[in-house]
């Protein structure tokens, strides 16, 4: 009962050891989960305190530059207005002497009228001077702009025109009365310069000229670039040329590179100017340049010859030069427009005696000069209708002929008196069109320039509104990095405590699962010295059990009558060996007290123990085995010491049995179960011994063969002492089956096979 309380205590406190360890077990590994937690937090506190700190530094720095630039920005700021201030004083005085001058020049102009009219005389030909032809021009009053024609006779007709060149006067005096034009246009005015007279009269050579005597056109295109690269610091201008000509009502691009079959039209476009879609607009910016535009459209032009002229044009010349310009001062753009005008000869199809294509061509010559001569006469009378669209030449000069533009008119005639009645047909033309009024030239403003300006001024003002928002923003940003700073100063202030307050915590954890770790240790230890205590006694378990399989294998089956005569003669020996047993169970309860006080000890003194005892009961196994020894004599001699000797083996069944009991009742019952077991084995041995010596006394001639009978040892279960076991009997196996001699009786055999009976059931 003891060992199973025993073994139940060593159960119970394992399965403690077993739950603390597994608490310690739950609580390092928790202890280690919250270890790298802290560990992880507090890193990632260092980090963002890092983070803060620079942050930090970065808007402290940023703070104290915005502060320090603050006055420096202060100082710009005002410079800067003062500068745009001065600029705007000067844009707006700039802006009104240009408004002055303009005005200045447009009244001028106005004065000496909107439509110009120069009147320029060729000098005779080498054959009108052989033929010995007169000449009936008068150029006395030509610095007054007069010019005299003698009709017949004395008759003299006078023409008053803006400006009169003699034959004597050249291509540079004529340009120069010209060249106010030029001006006009690059001021954002339509002008219009057009030839106009017989053929033969040197119109081509006015407005082209040669290459060693150009004419107005090539002068003009250079005036241009010479006026737009002096003006290049306030404006800039884009120019282009178009070459053209109406030649049979039809309108060709001279400057296409091949001749096209798609029919050019004129079209209005939404700003209200007339252009023709698709023509060529070659951009100049040198000289070389405009005279190779001015070469190739030349070449391209329509001549044919008649009996005036040789080489006389067909068609009607038009180059039109397109200038945008923009000013770099207010943004003000324009886009203007110069033609400049070669007319086909005017004359006489009687006098040219033309035929075919030729007669075709000066139809439809005659027709568009008439019909430039109605649009001059709708505008000189200021008709409501003017009919512009009755020929492609007026079609195209609507722009230039109109009361929006200026226009400047080259008479051109012959001083021979073979063309009289040209002569005067042409001053007549062309003193109709100085009497016309068209007033007040008006500035072509670019809308679509204008409508970009607009767009981009909407945008600029768009763009200042954004940046005074981003201003504002930027203001209230700092202000709030400046509140930001203050609060993460304040911030990183209450880091520092936390992680102080956090370090204090670690430190008390570190300290904490060191202890921990020292009583996990110590468990460790005590559970590893259990487990050992228990493994050892596991095999020695395991190695009774093996013993005691032996042993029940070894067992034979004896006699149940013997048994029952060993019961009796036990009976009367435990009423003998009751006060010895008595004294043997007090001195065994002493030391189960002893060794329950010693149980703390160390095992060494334990061991000790249990060698004083195994000593102490080969003593008394020894006094036995002498006692059995003279008992065992004197049974053979008389079955009156039988009794004796029952009784002594009982007492030695006794001593063994309490003996047993105080070696399990000890801290480690198995090891010491497993000595007494060893204990018992010597009695035993004794007594197998003494029986046969006894067999021997007894009869000499047999040979008795007995199976050793050892004690059953139980793992679990109490000792019981004083318990009958009746066992049944088995039979004798061949090996204990006695051998039988002639002096031997079976009476006494089965006294003996009785005794030893008895004395297996109760040495159990």
């Amino acid at each position: 009962m003891e060992l199973d309380n025993k073994l139940f205590q060593t159960y119970s406190l394992d399965q403690t050891v077993e739950k603390q360890t597994e608490k310690l077990k739950a609580i390092s590994n928790r202890y280690e989960r919250d270890k790298k937690f802290w560990s992880t937090a507090v890193n990632n506190i260092e980090e963002k305190i890092k983070m803060m700190k620079q942050e930090h530094s970065q808007l402290s720095l940023e703070a104290h530059e915005c502060a320090n630039s603050i006055p420096d920005l202060n100082k710009m700021v005002f410079a800067v207005q003062a500068l745009v201030s001065q600029c705007e004083d000067l844009k707006a005085k700039y802006s009104e002497e240009q408004a002055k001058r303009r005005k200045l020049y447009n009244q001028v102009q106005e004065a000496k009228g909107n439509i110009r009219v120069f009147c320029r005389c060729r000098p005779l030909s080498k054959a009108e001077v052989s033929a010995g032809c007169a000449t009936i021009v008068d150029f006395d009053a030509a610095k007054d702009g007069e010019l005299g024609i003698l009709s017949g006779g004395s008759a003299k007709k006078t023409f008053k025109f803006d400006r009169v060149y003699t034959p004597k006067d050249d291509q540079v005096d004529v340009f120069m009365d010209a060249s106010a034009m030029v001006i006009s246009v690059l001021d954002g005015y339509n002008v219009c310069i057009f030839a106009y007279g017989q053929t033969g009269t040197g119109k081509t050579f006015t407005m082209e000229g040669t290459e060693q005597n150009r004419g107005v056109n090539y002068r003009t295109l250079e005036e241009l670039f010479r006026i737009s690269k002096e003006r290049s610091e306030t404006f800039s201008y884009n120019i282009s040329v178009s070459v053209l000509e109406v030649y049979n009502e039809q309108i060709r691009d001279l400057l296409a590179a091949s001749p096209t079959s798609k029919k050019l039209e004129i079209r209005q476009a939404s700003e209200g100017f007339h252009h023709v879609p698709g023509i060529v607009e070659a951009k100049v910016e040198t000289t070389k340049e405009v005279w190779s535009v001015l070469q190739a459209g030349s070449s391209a032009r329509a001549v044919g010859s008649n009996n005036v002229n040789e080489h006389s044009s067909r068609s009607h010349c038009m180059l039109c030069i397109m200038v945008r310009a923009k000013n770099l001062m207010n943004g003000e753009c324009t886009k203007s427009k110069l033609w400049l005008v070669d007319l086909a000869g005017s004359e006489r199809l009687a006098k040219t005696d033309v035929q075919g294509d030729r007669l075709k061509e000066a139809q439809n010559i005659n027709r568009s000069l008439s019909a430039l001569g109605d649009v001059i006469s709708a505008l000189a009378t200021k008709s409501s209708h003017i009919p512009y669209r009755n020929s492609k030449l007026t079609h195209l000069l609507q722009d230039s002929l109109g009361g929006d533009s200026k226009t400047l008119m080259f008479v051109q005639i012959s001083p021979s008196e073979q063309d009289l009645s040209e002569t005067l047909s042409s001053l007549n033309f062309a003193t109709r069109v100085r009497g016309v009024e068209l007033g007040p030239a008006k500035k072509q403003i670019d809308t679509s320039e204008l409508q970009k300006m607009k767009v981009m001024l909407d945008r600029a003002r768009l763009d200042s509104r954004a940046k005074d928002d981003s201003l504002r923003k930027l203001e209230e940003s700092l202000q709030n990095f400046e509140n930001k700073a203050r609060g993460k100063d304040q911030l990183y202030k209450t880091q520092q405590e936390k992680i102080k307050e956090l370090e204090g915590q670690l430190e008390l954890k570190m300290a904490l699962h060191s202890q921990l770790e020292k009583q996990l240790l110590h468990f460790s230890e005590r559970l590893k010295g259990r487990e050992e205590i228990c493994t050892s006694l596991q095999q020695k378990v395991k190695e009774l059990e093996n013993k005691l399989r032996e042993r029940e294998l070894l067992e034979s089956s004896t006699d149940q009558q013997k048994v029952k005569d060993l019961e009796k003669k036990l009976r009367e020996q435990v009423r003998g060996s009751e006060s010895h047993s008595i004294t043997l169970q007090h001195k065994v309860g002493e030391l189960e007290r002893k060794l329950k006080e010693k149980e703390n000890n160390s095992e060494s003194l334990l061991l000790q123990k249990i060698k004083e005892l195994e000593d102490k009961l080969k003593e008394q196994e020894q006094q036995l085995a002498c006692a059995l020894t003279v008992d065992s004599t004197a049974s053979v001699r008389g079955t009156p010491l039988e009794g004796r000797c029952f009784v002594r083996d009982e007492l030695m069944n006794e001593a063994e049995h309490h003996i047993l009991r105080s070696s399990n009742s000890m801290n480690r019952p198995r090891s010491q179960g497993s000595i007494s077991l060893k204990g018992n084995d010597s009695l035993h041995d004794t007594r197998r011994k003494r029986l046969s010596r006894n067999g021997e006394t007894e009869n000499n001639n047999i040979i008795v063969s007995t199976s050793v009978i050892d004690n059953k040892g139980r793992q679990s279960d109490p000792p019981k002492p004083f318990v009958r076991v009746t066992r049944t009997a088995k039979p004798v196996t061949n090996a204990q089956r006695p051998f039988t001699h002639n002096r031997t009786s079976r009476d006494q055999v089965q006294g003996i096979k009785e005794k030893d009976n008895k004395k297996r059931i109760w040495s159990r």
